[in-house]
């Protein structure tokens, strides 16, 4: 019985005390209009929530993070599955099946932007996009793409957004790619000789062989990916910190943190936390039945 209370209970309490209590305490603020540095605050029930969807700047916010969240862990994903497939499955296609030469190269130059803090991949490629100085505009200029001469890539709402995820997508993809890659690792060799054998294509093996079996790796990055998307604060706080033009890459967290410290609103902040906590966990139970459906239960009940 001790035993339980020890390696059950504590933790149970931990997970009460610092993320449950917080959690409810926010949804309290969110019916008040607490100003954040004061004692004082009154109860104005779900005056905030009426509000938030009044409220066209939030709105706005929360298209575009939802528009990240469907958009970021696609791409990331498919981008991370193909690239460890071709190092684990995509060498010569005689002998036996193994990956590309000098793949383990390969896993630690692509993982290296996972390993640079997210505020600093924000700042270089804030240079990078500068339209006056930046590196981007300059090789494409000199390959004689004339148009991209000081053109502004976060500065136009036709580009903002596009920009903005490829540089969430390419400082994650790396990660994911070597988490792929330990899964196909753990896949019994056999399996993709037989492929072989039967004249399975890469694409064929890759998507009948490779996503059913590391389907609960995918889930899991895929859940994973879409809350960072979903959030994103620090990537757009460093590439546009005022929301873009027309606020066009505008977050719902950006929103909060502004509604929050620069108009003194905690009350009214705490609400759009929350729609920002009910996004999320709607966006993780969507990924978890659309396993469930696609055959992830019937795969885990064979086990």
């Amino acid at each position: 019985m001790s035993f339980f209370a020890v390696f059950l209970g504590v933790p149970l309490i931990i997970f009460l005390v610092f993320v449950v209590s917080p959690f409810v305490q926010a949804i309290y603020y969110s019916l008040t209009d607490w100003g954040g540095f004061s004692a004082t605050m009154n109860f104005i029930g779900i005056d905030n929530y009426v509000k938030l969807f009044q409220d066209d700047t939030f709105l706005k916010s929360m298209r575009n993070s939802i528009i990240l969240g469907l958009v970021v862990p696609f791409v990331t994903i498919v981008l991370a599955l193909a690239l460890a497939t071709v190092v684990t499955v995509g060498g010569s296609g005689t002998g036996a099946v193994r990956g590309l030469t000098k793949s383990n190269l390969y896993r630690v130059v692509s993982f290296f932007p996972y390993a640079v803090p997210a505020i600093v991949i924000g700042i270089i490629w804030a240079q990078i996009y500068d339209p006056g100085s930046g590196i981007l505009n300059a090789v494409l200029t000199h390959l004689g793409f004339d148009s991209a001469k000081n053109y502004a890539w976060l500065g136009d709402s036709r580009t903002a957004m596009a920009a903005t995820i490829f540089v969430i997508v390419w400082s994650f993809v790396g990660f994911y790619m070597v988490l792929f890659i330990a899964g196909i690792r753990g896949i019994d060799p056999e399996i993709f000789e037989s492929a072989r054998l039967d004249g399975a294509s890469r694409v064929r093996t890759a998507v009948s062989i490779v996503v059913p079996l590391i389907r609960d790796n995918i889930q899991t990055a895929y859940i994973y990916v879409g809350i960072a998307a979903l959030d994103s604060f620090v990537y757009m706080a460093a590439l546009n910190p005022d929301g873009g033009p027309q606020n066009s890459t505008l977050v719902m967290s950006q929103d909060l943190y502004t509604t929050a410290f620069t108009k003194g609103q905690f009350g009214y902040a705490t609400a759009m936390g929350v729609m920002l906590a009910v996004v999320t966990l709607v966006f993780a139970a969507v990924v978890f039945v659309v396993n469930a459906v696609t055959g992830g239960r019937e795969k885990g009940g064979r086990r």
